[in-house]
């Protein structure tokens, strides 16, 4: 019988610093008494985690890893649970879904009816609790708010889908093991998505790799490039249970059309942004077309009233023979020139569909349209701006958009940074400087949106 093939047991990317001693040895036994068998690479993570100094206290202060989708790196958070509840310690276990947490709290439940070891629990969905009566040891499970945890003290402060936490999570969490003897704060997660909302996690990585973390620690398995999405030495390279929890079959069944999303969530890639600006201008030039490109069907416009009211800005976008995307500004103009300008533009040209965001003047724009009979504008709601800053991004990303090089928009587009829509993750762009009017990035923004969603028109069938 022909031996399994496992995953890579050892990070592709890793930041230990010096240790001697750990503590590993008794945690893995407390674990495996619940009838769950760790895997190498759990093992090897909870050494580093346990690791201590001369002084008995924690190597690692901070340590944080990364893994793709359904490799198990919650057992290794189980593993150091568990060590912490029999050592008395006290622990917050937080999460940016309620559902995370409560699976957690479930998880740890039944490792601890399998170990035959006695607790008391509180089920109460968001503010869950485990308690030991013998140790002592407590393990808090919260979901995450920019408020959750301050006042109260902890131990260990354990940071799960860590890609989704925030600069204000981040305040309102970081002092809660301060008065602690011997503090420790782990972080695990995927990398993050074009619409994680987090930054911590990031940031966590980048400074521990170069070395700047004081007492930080880091593992991830990844690949450093977007990379063949069907190269099976890369499923085993990067899934390190591969072999053990899920098998090549199931990765199969994962392949999709959108590279760049399996290379996040099943390569481990982490996206890299240009540290001045989230686009920059070698990717924006990427995109760049030397001749106007064949160009197929109506156009679709997206209109953006600016945030301060100063200003509005208008841009296009429309198929091409290719596929692709082509983007075009068309001006941006202060909001005391009127609409005039806008009703000129969209009462001659060929469109199909006006996108018209901004509350400054969206509704007059909108009566305006009316009255002069120009149809096919819509006004999105909040989520469906998420939506079309996130088909923009992955757009970018599968270089399925094309431009002529407009100084104007890629001043703006190659100087944004990211900001948050909403709670549920969404984000949008601003601008990095006062005097480049995020306006006209929006605008093309929206005409992409409208573009990439619309369906080619219904040919009339006519029967005699």
């Amino acid at each position: 019988m022909a031996k399994t093939r496992l995953g890579n047991q050892i990070p592709t990317q890793s930041v230990i610093l010096p240790y001697r001693k750990s503590k590993y040895k008794e945690a893995i036994e407390i674990y495996e008494q619940s009838g769950r068998t760790a895997q190498k690479w759990q093992i090897d993570l909870t050494k580093h985690i346990l690791a201590t100094n001369k002084d008995g206290l924690w190597t690692h202060t901070k340590f944080g890893y990364s893994l793709p989708r359904r490799n198990g790196k919650n057992e290794v958070v189980a593993i150091r649970e568990l060590y912490g509840l029999m050592k008395g310690e006290l622990i917050l276990h937080t999460a940016h879904r309620t559902t995370t947490s409560h699976a957690a709290w479930e998880r740890l439940l039944r490792m601890l009816d399998k170990a035959g070891i006695e607790y008391d629990s509180l089920r109460a969905i968001g503010r869950e609790r485990i308690e030991l009566p013998d140790t002592g040891g407590r393990v808090e499970f919260r979901t995450r708010t920019s408020t959750g945890g301050l006042g109260e003290g902890f131990d260990l402060l354990v940071i799960d889908e860590a890609q989704e936490y925030t600069d204000d999570q981040e305040s309102a969490l970081k002092y809660v093991v301060t008065d602690s003897q011997n503090p420790q704060t782990l972080f695990c997660g995927t990398p993050p998505t074009p619409i994680s909302s987090g930054t911590v996690f990031t940031n966590l990585r980048n400074s521990t790799l170069e070395g700047s973390t004081p007492n930080g620690g880091w593992a991830e398995w990844g690949v450093g490039e977007q990379s063949d999405i069907r190269d099976k030495e890369l499923w085993y390279l990067t899934n390190p249970s591969l072999g053990t929890i899920f098998t090549e079959r199931s990765i199969e069944d994962e392949i999709g059309s959108d590279e760049v999303d399996f290379n996040i969530q099943r390569l481990g890639l982490w996206i890299k942004y240009n540290q001045k600006s989230v686009i920059s201008q070698t990717e924006w030039e990427s995109l760049q077309v030397k001749r106007l490109p064949k160009l197929e069907g109506k156009l679709f416009v997206g209109v953006k009233y600016g945030h301060d009211g100063a200003n509005v800005a208008m841009s296009i976008a429309v198929k091409t023979a290719s596929n692709k995307v082509f983007v075009e500004s068309i001006d941006c103009q202060s909001v005391r020139n009127g609409n005039a300008w806008l009703l000129n533009f969209l009462g001659q040209a060929d469109v199909q569909t006006i996108v018209i965001d901004g509350q400054g003047g969206q509704q007059l724009l909108a009566a305006e349209l009316k009255e002069q009979k120009i149809k096919g504008f819509i006004l999105p709601t909040v989520k469906e701006i998420i939506l079309a800053n996130s088909s923009f991004e992955q757009g970018l990303y599968q270089q399925s958009i094309c431009h002529k090089g407009q100084p104007s928009l890629s001043q703006v587009v190659t100087n944004c940074e990211k900001r948050n829509i909403g709670s549920g993750g969404g984000f949008g762009y601003k601008s990095q400087f006062e005097d480049y009017d995020i306006s006209l990035m929006d605008s093309m923004i929206l005409a992409h949106w409208a573009c990439s969603e619309a369906k080619p028109p219904r040919k009339q069938k006519i029967r005699y």
